[in-house]
């Protein structure tokens, strides 16, 4: 697994066992809970992390932790999953921010280093997210991470938010 690179802010790192606090933590308040009900104990917790870290060993991709580079803090997790997108498979960008941290961009920083990485070291031809919407401040943060936007039933009936960014011509796989 390559690790996305950080910024001058932050830095990704894999999700460890030890950090079932901090996933509730993420997941505890209002808004968080509004769109993540199942996260709900540290069973859920635990759940979250080993499917991160079932999928770095699967795929070399995944939610990553991310943390603040100058103090260390847990910021949220932002990282690369696959989701079914109209019976097509496709490589998304995911992001989750405590509650104390949102509104600084830190989601959309993490976010356009995740689907250049999805470009430039994966080789992906088209990078999503895929948003509620109901979502407001998600949708603005994949506004900001993508090129185009529409709507789509997903595979469960709901309509939701379909954000994308085709890879850019002439860019190589580093």
């Amino acid at each position: 697994m390559i690790l996305p690179p950080g910024t001058e802010r932050i830095r990704f790192r894999p999700y460890q066992r030890e950090d079932v606090a901090l996933v509730l933590e993420m997941f505890s308040d209002p808004d968080a809970r509004r769109f993540y009900p199942s996260i709900d104990g540290p069973q859920a917790a635990e759940t979250w992390i080993a499917w991160s870290r079932d999928l770095y060993d699967t795929t070399g991709f995944g939610m990553w932790a991310i943390e603040h580079v100058e103090t260390g803090d847990f910021l949220g997790d932002c990282g690369l999953t696959l989701q079914p997108v109209e019976g097509e498979s496709m490589l998304e960008v995911g992001y989750h921010l405590t509650q104390s941290h949102r509104g600084r961009g830190y989601a959309t920083e993490a976010g356009i280093v995740c689907r250049n990485h999805a470009f430039e070291v994966l080789g992906s031809s088209e990078v999503c997210s895929v948003v509620d919407p109901m979502n407001e401040a998600s949708r603005a943060v994949a506004s900001r991470i993508h090129a185009q936007s529409r709507t789509f039933t997903n595979h469960e009936g709901r309509e939701m938010c379909l954000y994308w960014t085709s890879r850019p011509a002439g860019l190589t796989e580093q």
